[in-house]
């Protein structure tokens, strides 16, 4: 087992009227070994955007004690957890905004830490899914170019890689698409959603599409791994097959994982880990591959 040294707690943003942004590092082997080029993988937590913190994937998965981020940092990745401003701070696109930020800090730090400038992935659980879909999605967009001059952004913020676990994808139809069992809906007033978008999404269609993944599919997207369960019953496992036949149809890369009767954060009918297990071993062994083809 490689060691495993971790820093919490490092500012890399502050964004206007609200506090700074932290993140944690997870740095593989002891600080006299810093190796350069090492890959990394930047995690956004989930939590519906208006809850969560940084370095945890959600009770649920945190339950079984897998410590997936610490898989991934002992695979020989550095793994940055990083803060975005919840939907009590700020509506969308901010969320985004500083998960550029995140990117933007650790590709500008990647010497200090041993890390490849070329070799950055995200990751993402729920709305952390979301949020690295649209960063693999919207690097250079123009869409965003003006919000991020106005924070006086600089550098890049394109990522390599996206793993996406049980992620909303298209919020025009989230709502349609729930379970007859669903737990929340995205049309439900004071939903998830539109506290996201500061509106129901079927009153701001055009806020909606702005913050759906889906609309940002293109040709040169980079390779996605998305993984989601079939019983979700808070984000529907429709938003990711939509996004990975997006994805194929653009003819971009994409893997699509579906973990059958897992529910949101791989909660399955007989208690066990199982789905979480194969979820870990299926983002670790994806992230390996792309980093072996660069």
């Amino acid at each position: 087992m490689t060691a495993l040294r971790i820093q919490r707690g490092i500012q890399f943003a502050r964004p206007q009227n609200a506090g700074p942004l932290l993140l944690d590092l997870y740095l593989p082997g002891a600080a006299a070994d810093v190796q350069a080029g090492r890959p990394a993988v930047i995690h956004f937590h989930g939590g519906g955007w208006r809850v969560g913190e940084r370095s945890s994937l959600g009770p649920g998965v945190d339950g079984f004690g897998l410590s997936p981020i610490e898989q991934l940092a002992e695979a020989g990745f550095v793994v940055a957890s990083a803060d975005y401003r919840l939907t009590d701070v700020a509506t969308f696109p901010a969320q985004l905004l500083d998960a550029k930020a995140a990117v933007r800090w650790l590709r500008t730090h990647a010497a200090e830490y041993g890390v490849d400038p070329r070799r950055i992935y995200a990751w993402g659980d729920s709305a952390g899914g979301h949020l690295a879909a649209l960063l693999g999605l919207t690097a250079g967009a123009a869409e965003f170019a003006e919000l991020e001059g106005a924070l006086e952004a600089d550098g890049d913020d394109h990522v390599a890689a996206v793993v996406a676990w049980y992620p909303p994808t298209d919020l025009e139809r989230m709502g349609e698409q729930a379970r007859p069992d669903a737990v929340a809906r995205a049309d439900d007033p004071g939903s998830r959603e539109a506290l996201l978008l500061g509106a129901q999404p079927a009153d701001a269609p055009d806020k909606a599409k702005a913050a759906s993944p889906l609309a940002y599919v293109h040709t040169d997207a980079p390779p996605f791994l998305l993984i989601h369960g079939t019983a979700d019953r808070f984000v529907p496992v429709e938003q990711s097959a939509g996004l990975a036949q997006a994805l194929e149809g653009a003819g971009a890369a994409v893997e699509l994982l579906l973990l059958e009767d897992a529910d949101h954060m791989w909660q399955l009918p007989d208690g066990s880990s199982n789905a979480a297990r194969q979820a870990t071993t299926a983002t670790i062994d994806f992230l390996r591959r792309q980093a072996q083809q660069h």
